[in-house]
């Protein structure tokens, strides 16, 4: 290699003419020969000094050196020398092989690609300024990371390693492309193979590893405590609640005094009860119904009246106000409230006085509305019942109050049928249950499908939601132009949306996707058809995916889905800051005649309740997973038949019933062949057999292999595909 040597300041318009080659293809790494080949340089003398360039560029900052010897132009470079650089800021999304993808934050473009050497010291979540890279023809924006505005997140869950002098912990997450380096001071304890939280410190220039210390042992991996506090600790969750929080909690008088009664009305002495799952402890909601004199009825959807409790600004909120949601893990619940006021105080326990904020309606027979009331209330709960005690009742069978029981079976179908027609989506959701032992260790699995009385206490909760969006929201209220706090839900996305007609009309299924009404009357048909089908979850699964995300936000757009122009959460402020925050709302303006709150306050918490409800869904997803693949870690070698709920380009996605623990079927363990992949079509091609497998087909599968700590299960599909498998791909192009 030619050796270095000083260059000289008459040689700067040489360099200019190196710098101006750079610029033209800033991402192509070139060394100093092909640099010398562009310039037609062919002495060993000039090599020699545009290889001394080279060097003298990368120590400036002006160069990047990509691979050894081989330089792309920095950032720094970019901007003095190359085309007039533009800025764009936005948030990480990094992946496992220490690529990226920076969502801009004007949403005006594509995501912008980040080559794993261009994102500095970005992690996933963080917000970022970018340079972006001149676009060369049609393909998608790129750039360099060149700073970290905000660090999303400085704690990271995963095991220690000592080995060789170094100490390092291994983050759990797979989206952390890099270790972190623990000093030997900063161990705190710790053990080799512990599970650990680490805290980012430091990440010096020129270094390719953050630099951290252990802040807090969780234990040892597998250990089910340990698992779940990982979960919730990955994500900065707090487990525990701040000492003046729990000061503050200690204070509050669990008695009701009388002044605050006779504030409010009474109903203590009206049939009311609550529904709720078996194990349920917080009970946000109760029902009750009366025979009016007219013949009517009077139903009050009553909600426990957390906001007299929890005032603006205490401690008790601000931690709330923080956590945003309730997490409810496979085994346990992390509440938003400390347990005496979602559990004791706040929680509608029967034969226990309550306060309560209430929506009562009153209705004929056929559940037309005549009139209805917003306001503080007092209840009494006569009866605690589960779901399953309902239902029994509603298929026939005895039991306590079983005549107002129907009554309210019978109006809510009536609110559903009236929800229906005016076009609301019936999706059905299935929820993942374990059966643990005394260690929490799942020896049983199964799905609980919503029944008709989980829908007869949401057809209330529906309509308590709507009436009081409705009440603030609607064009004629005077209270139209105040803030308020909606639940919104935007269109579907037209691009997942064919993506799906595509996938059903693969399965024998189509819909009418000519204005909103038809599309509503084919989902529901499709939901009808398919029900009781193999192919049933996966296509009520990709449905849900093809719909926007429910939000909350000041600036209301109506609810796709319920087809409900105003809809709002006001039914579960126990376990939901943003009921808590629609309880104050009602308050200010209809009790106590404020003028309107300010928006932008409110808007900053309905982000922020969105963002951590998000971020709640995927603790619990996570708990779920975890529990699958300890489920399964004993089941090594054994078969099972599932579903194919997923293709991409490793493998794919099998479900199993019963249990829908979803593993992955890697290509080199399909049967019989090799497999390509057709993603338009949501499936897979055997090359020599023309068999085609794709979404919703029936499969048996056995278990491979379970990686624990990272929630991944492996399976080895079983040679039974159907020969009538054996499509026309090839004529059809593929």
């Amino acid at each position: 290699m030619p050796k270095k040597k000083k260059i000289e300041n008459k040689l700067s318009t040489f360099t200019s003419v190196i710098l101006g080659i750079f610029a033209d293809e800033p991402f192509r790494p070139k060394n100093y020969k092909r640099v010398c080949k562009i310039m037609g340089i062919r002495d060993l003398a000039g090599k020699d000094v545009v290889y001394n360039i080279l060097i003298d560029l990368k120590d400036k900052g002006l160069l990047k050196e990509e691979r050894p010897y081989n330089y792309v132009m920095s950032a720094e470079g970019m901007a003095q020398f190359g085309p007039k650089t533009k800025y764009v800021e936005g948030t990480v999304e990094m992946k496992s092989t220490g690529k990226a993808y920076v969502i801009r934050d004007d949403e005006e473009g594509d995501d912008i690609f980040i080559a794993a050497n261009n994102t500095y010291k970005a992690l996933h979540g963080d917000r970022v300024r970018v340079a972006m890279f001149p676009k060369r023809n049609n393909s998608k924006p790129e750039g360099e990371i060149v700073e970290v505005l905000e660090r999303r997140h400085t704690d990271f869950v995963g095991i220690l390693n000592i080995s060789r002098g170094y100490v390092y912990v291994r983050p759990d997450v797979e989206w952390m492309p890099v270790d972190i380096f623990i000093p030997r001071g900063g161990l705190h304890r710790a053990k080799d193979g512990d599970k650990v939280i680490a805290h980012l410190v430091d990440w010096p220039d020129g270094s390719g590893n953050p630099f951290g210390e252990i802040t807090r042992v969780l234990g040892k991996p597998g250990e089910n405590d340990v698992e779940m506090e990982s979960i919730l600790a990955a994500h900065e969750y707090p487990i525990e609640f701040p000492r003046e929080v729990e000061r503050e909690t200690g204070k509050i008088p669990s008695k009701i005094g009388k002044d605050e009664i006779k504030k409010r009305r009474d109903f203590r002495k009206v049939f009311t009860i609550t529904i709720d799952p078996a194990d349920a402890k917080d009970f946000d909601d109760a029902i009750s119904l009366q025979k009016l004199p007219n013949g009517h009825w009077e139903v009050g959807v009553h909600i426990a009246d957390v906001s007299h409790y929890v005032r603006p600004g205490s401690a008790i909120d601000k931690e709330a106000l923080d956590r945003g949601t309730s997490v409810y893990l496979v085994d346990r619940t992390i509440p938003m409230l400390p347990e005496k006021l979602c559990n004791n105080v706040c929680s509608l326990r029967p034969d226990e006085e309550k306060l309560t904020f209430s929506v009562v309606f009153e209705m004929d027979d056929d559940a037309k509305i005549y009139d209805r009331w917003i306001g503080k209330t007092i209840i009494k709960s006569c009866r605690r019942y589960t779901y399953e005690e309902v239902q029994d009742m509603i298929e026939g069978g005895d039991g306590d109050y079983k005549a107002e029981i129907m009554t309210f079976n019978s109006l809510a179908t009536k609110l559903r049928e009236q929800r229906m027609a005016l076009g609301s989506i019936n999706f059905h959701s299935e929820e993942v249950k374990f059966i643990l032992d005394e260690n929490k260790k799942p020896i049983d699995t199964y799905v609980r499908v919503q029944n008709e009385s989980h829908e007869l206490i949401e057809d209330y909760m529906l309509l308590a939601n709507r009436t009081v969006a409705e009440t603030f929201g609607k064009p004629e209220s005077k209270w139209h132009n105040n803030t308020f706090v909606y639940r919104i839900h935007d269109e579907p996305n037209p691009e997942k949306l064919n993506k799906f007609v595509m996938l059903i009309s693969r399965l024998g299924y189509s819909m009418n996707l000519n204005n909103r009404s038809n599309l509503v009357k084919s989902y529901n048909k499709l939901f009808k058809d398919v029900e009781g089908k193999g192919e049933k979850n996966l296509i009520e699964t990709v449905a849900i995916r093809t719909m926007a995300k429910a939000v909350y936000s000041t600036d209301n757009i109506g609810h796709y889905g319920l087809a409900f122009d105003y809809y709002t959460h006001f039914t579960s402020p126990i376990r939901r800051y943003p009921d808590l925050m629609v309880h104050r709302l009602i308050e200010r303006y209809l009790i106590e005649g404020q003028g309107s709150a300010n928006k932008k306050d409110y808007e900053d918490m309905c982000k922020h309740a969105s963002d951590m409800e998000k971020q709640a869904e995927e603790m619990e997803r996570q708990s779920i997973k975890y529990k699958q693949a300890e489920y399964l870690q004993d089941k090594i070698g054994q078969v099972f038949e599932g579903l194919v709920s997923g293709v991409s380009k490793w493998g794919l996605f099998v479900e199993l019933k019963g249990n829908k623990c979803e593993g992955l079927v890697r290509y080199e363990d399909l049967p019989g062949d090799y497999y390509y992949l057709d993603d338009d079509n949501f499936r897979v091609i055997g090359q020599q057999t023309g068999r085609v497998i794709q979404l919703g087909d029936e499969v048996r599968v056995v278990v491979k292999a379970v990686d624990l700590f990272k929630h991944r299960m492996d399976f080895e599909m079983l040679s039974n595909i159907p020969e009538n498998k054996k499509k026309k791909a090839k004529k059809r192009g593929f």
